[in-house]
């Protein structure tokens, strides 16, 4: 949500942000709801303050006898009563107007995020790793000998529909180490508080979250009103909705390992091969809620929290900066880790890490206290992936992979696999 009070003083640089973005100016839009809104409420306020003054003639007539005055004035503060019921209900209308139409504005992007229209200006910032070199031609995930049997599409489709995969055996029991070491890692290492939110969440926390009113379609709803999560994001950031912290209770760092569930509207076509794009997958999200002063440090500390993963995991990957053109409604600067998928012989996202400001604070009134006093200010909000745990499998699984279909697994997942290492091409661990 933007603060109206920063369009009213600027309004040419709030147009100059949204142009970067691509979109449309809105300023004028804005500003003229905001002024009907404004102008009711003052019309209201004069209104009431009529009403007060007749109101307290209507006595003083009474008490000298002018029936015709006392009449008059009683009149006159039923029409008061009636000309202010009217206007605040006006003001209430354009009120909850100007704030669906802020809703649905996205962030302005920060001063040092590229511009650029799409995804192919985007700006490569890092890269980790030695690419692989195979002496046969490398395979995609879904069909290695031993992940065939284990990764079944076809049950997938048979129970919920398209874009569903049944795991098996060891590639279920992989998929799961994967997940406990994201976990254990980000707490033991990286000092992130574990949590296991809620999957359903209320329309306020999906609205606090940027995820409502504008993109009610990417997400599932159930028919009793619940909202199944795109991601942790909502449940742990939305937590601290409403309330007021100590600034000393700053930042607030915490990380879930949770299912998740996207309807993919608008991304026909795209990515139907393997278990990249699904409709349930599961995720370890990192969150944090910080002092505005500290933001910025926050994210490049979450960045690292979430490339160290793919170090450990020995996955080559590079990091690319997004372009206005390319970032999410909600940020106002995105990082992408990009991880190397040598039978697409390409880098695939793995992971989005961002800063949305007091974007979302706004949106749900999260505020801290400052030590030294004074008004409570807005928090910042960040979230980023660590790891999606689906494409993190075909990662280790594609850059793994011998000739004969066998996949040689990351050592640090062998304490999750009673010290097993290999996956044979029968699809066994050993």
């Amino acid at each position: 949500m933007h603060d109206i009070r920063a369009i009213r003083e600027n309004p040419d640089a709030f147009d100059a942000g949204l142009a970067r973005r691509g979109d449309a100016p809105m300023a004028a839009s804005v500003l003229a709801l905001d002024e009907a809104r404004r102008a009711l409420i003052h019309a209201a306020e004069t209104a009431q303050a009529e009403q007060n003054k007749a109101s307290k003639e209507v006595g003083a007539a009474k008490g000298r006898g002018d029936d015709a005055e006392f009449d008059r004035l009683r009149a006159l503060v039923g029409e008061k009563k009636a000309e202010i019921a009217r206007l605040n209900d006006e003001a209430k209308a354009k009120d909850a107007a100007l704030t669906d139409m802020l809703a649905r504005i996205p962030n302005l992007p920060a001063a040092d995020v590229p511009d650029g229209a799409d995804e192919d200006e985007n700006v490569e910032v890092a890269k980790w790793g030695t690419l692989p070199v195979f002496d046969f031609a490398p395979k995609e995930h879904f069909e290695l000998a031993s992940v065939a049997a284990s990764m079944d599409f076809d049950m997938g489709a048979k129970l919920s529909g398209a874009r569903f995969v049944m795991l098996r055996g060891a590639v279920a029991r992989i998929h799961r180490a994967l997940s406990q070491f994201m976990l254990d890692t980000h707490v033991d290492r990286n000092g992130l508080v574990e949590h296991n939110p809620p999957v359903l969440v209320r329309d306020e926390a999906m609205y606090g979250t940027d995820k409502l009113p504008k993109f009610g379609e990417d997400s599932y709803q159930t028919t009793n009103g619940w909202w199944m999560i795109p991601t942790s994001e909502v449940p742990l950031t939305y937590s601290v909705a409403g309330d007021i912290l100590d600034e000393a209770a700053l930042p607030l760092r915490m990380t879930a390992h949770t299912l998740c569930f996207r309807s993919e509207a608008g991304s026909a076509g795209r990515d139907t091969s393997g278990m990249l794009r699904q409709h349930q997958f599961e995720k370890v999200e990192m969150v944090s809620i910080t002092h505005p002063d500290e933001s910025d440090a926050e994210q490049k500390r979450m960045l690292r929290c979430a490339e160290r993963l793919l170090e450990d995991l020995g996955v080559p990957y590079r990091t690319v900066q997004l372009c206005t053109g390319d970032m999410g409604f909600g940020a106002k600067r995105t990082f992408d880790i990009e991880a190397w998928l040598p039978g697409q012989n390409t880098y695939r996202e793995i992971s989005s890490v961002s800063t949305t400001g007091d974007f979302q604070a706004r949106r749900m009134n999260a505020r801290f206290k400052p030590a030294s006093g004074g008004k409570p200010e807005f928090v910042h909000t960040l979230n980023g992936s660590g790891l999606a745990v689906g494409r993190c499998l075909i990662a280790v699984l594609e850059n793994g992979q011998r000739a004969d279909g066998s996949v040689t697994l990351p050592d640090v997942l062998a304490p999750y696999l009673r010290g097993e290492t290999t996956l044979t091409a029968d699809g066994t661990l050993v």
